[in-house]
């Protein structure tokens, strides 16, 4: 009798053949669609003087693997968010995370113009942790300021006002029009360069987030529990959280902010692949990673020929989605 394939392999078995799916037709269909025969030609016998070739490959490949890194780091640390604080509605977009990644990068484009993409990246990581200190340290300071909804509202204010701080500054320095790729989020501007870049710091994040993930199930379970069974649990949250700065900080610096992806995936996997960790990680990966390439090819079509920025797809999904957990969620811990 054959062994019945499990819920959490047959996701990671054929995500592969979505992801795939999910570039050729990222590659074909635009502004300008482009034939598949064209696309064979660009691959196997590049010409850089063919225009749809120079599209194909200096714009709409990095273009949907972006989208796919970003998709998947972006789930991935609201898995760990939300595993390490118990709080169903935590998330980068609603933790104030991606917006201190924005505050950051913002001072450095408007002090200091020649920042090389790498500083930017870093600035980008410093801002994540900025964000994050922020939304904890007031939340602790908050009576029952760590109760989902209560550590929702103090992230979306200190993502707010980290938002307001950065538009006022842009704009009295007169560069908002140089930063708006930050605000808008978008992937187009994505170039191969900056994609190689952010590889190393990539590999990091995720393979921290995969060696933690047992030890954030027991400590999705509750601290007391975690401490029982001997975890260091201010190691494992360290871990964590520097993990979930990496991928958000390389996020924010790829293509700006983008709202939801984190929240909605890890609910999403969790509700198919059950509560261990060791399960959610990767599959919140390659979920996250089809799901924005999917919003992506979405937003070209929204309002043909024009794009309708990614943050609008996914926050039509989003924020209803964030509305539901508010209300049947919203006062219990996760886990």
């Amino acid at each position: 009798m054959s062994k019945k394939i499990s819920k959490p392999m047959l996701i990671l078995l054929i995500s592969p053949v979505l992801m795939i799916l999910t570039v050729v037709l990222s590659i074909l269909y635009g502004a300008k669609d482009i034939d598949i025969n064209i696309v064979k030609e660009a691959f196997l016998s590049f010409d850089s003087t063919n225009v749809n070739h120079q599209i194909i490959m200096y714009s709409r490949l990095p273009r949907v693997i972006g989208a796919l890194l970003i998709g998947g780091f972006l789930a991935v640390s609201g898995a760990l968010m939300q595993g390490v604080t118990r709080n169903y509605l935590a998330s980068p977009s609603i933790m104030g995370v991606s917006d201190g990644s924005v505050f950051v990068v913002t001072i450095f484009m408007i002090f200091f113009p020649e920042t090389s993409s790498l500083t930017l990246i870093i600035c980008s990581f410093i801002g994540s942790a900025i964000g994050a200190l922020m939304t904890f340290g007031l939340a602790s300071l908050v009576p029952n300021g760590m109760s989902p909804v209560r550590l929702a509202i103090i992230g979306t204010i200190t993502g707010a006002f980290l938002n307001s701080v950065s538009a006022a500054l842009s704009t009295y320095f007169q560069v908002s029009q140089n930063i708006s790729f930050w605000y808008n989020s978008k992937l187009h501007q994505i170039t191969p360069d900056r994609i190689k870049i952010i590889i190393p710091f990539a590999i990091v994040g995720i393979i921290a987030a995969i060696a933690i993930s047992k030890s954030i199930t027991i400590l999705s379970l509750g601290e007391d529990i975690s401490i029982s069974l001997g975890q260091r649990t201010g190691v494992i949250k360290f871990i964590a959280m520097s993990t979930v700065v990496i991928l958000t900080g390389i996020s924010v610096a790829l293509a700006g902010k983008i709202a939801f992806i984190g929240l909605i995936i890890p609910h999403t996997v969790r509700f198919l692949v059950g509560s261990d960790y060791k399960w959610i990680i990767p599959c919140s990966a390659v979920t996250g990673a089809i799901f924005l390439a999917l919003c992506d090819i979405v937003s070209r079509f929204l309002n043909y020929p024009f794009e309708t920025p990614i943050g609008v797809v996914t926050s039509l999904i989003g924020v209803p989605f964030f509305l539901y957990l508010a209300r049947t969620k919203g006062g219990q811990k996760n886990g």
